[in-house]
């Protein structure tokens, strides 16, 4: 963990809005940084507003009733590919109050969210541990992708076969580890595992 410090020094975890958080980590399941930072500037410029900043136009991420204009197949033109269906059922359960934002922002037992999070179209554990962790400040979670399973595997566990290491038993080490800061000890491994 030391190292993994040292080698992130001045990582940050962004407070970022939780739809945009939402619909982000949606887009990014199986896709890469260059593509998901595509569709995501196409999404602002068809359905964000636009501002002029320094002589410069920018496009704000769109509110939920700015992106229930999309349709699946609008979704689709913006590059979304099976995401499209998912990102319109999301936005369309936001809009209709089924899932409120501010119900998720109120709840205290992050499990809780974490349940009603896995409800939505496209999100997954480690999608839902993302956007607690990037959207709601919930630094107790803990991602599990290829890279944080392997600096896991390698520091702590040392299976001979990383793929055979289970989620629940990374949850359990970094949760007695990492206690509440669990997300940040996962953004500088994952950070150092992925760069170093």
């Amino acid at each position: 963990m030391k190292r993994s410090i040292e080698y992130g020094c001045g990582i940050r975890i962004l407070n970022q809005d939780l739809w945009e958080v939402i619909i982000s980590f949606i887009i990014s399941a199986n896709n890469n940084i260059p593509r998901i930072k595509g569709i995501i500037e196409r999404i602002c410029k068809s359905y964000g507003r636009e501002i002029i900043w320094n002589g410069k136009k920018y496009y704000t991420f769109p509110t939920i009733e700015e992106l229930s204009k999309a349709s699946v197949a609008d979704l689709r033109n913006l590059g979304l590919g099976f995401r499209d269906t998912r990102v319109y059922e999301t936005t369309q359960i936001f809009l209709t109050g089924k899932v409120k934002l501010e119900d998720l922002i109120k709840e205290k037992d992050t499990k809780k969210v974490k349940e009603k999070l896995l409800e939505l179209p496209g999100v997954g554990p480690k999608v839902a541990d993302c956007i607690m962790l990037f959207g709601m400040k919930r630094y107790e979670v803990f991602p599990i992708d290829v890279w944080v399973r392997r600096v896991m595997n390698e520091l702590y566990i040392k299976n001979e076969d990383e793929t055979k290491v289970k989620q629940k038993e990374i949850e359990k080490l970094a949760k007695d580890k990492y206690k509440n800061l669990a997300g940040i000890a996962q953004q500088y491994l994952f950070y150092w595992k992925r760069e170093a």
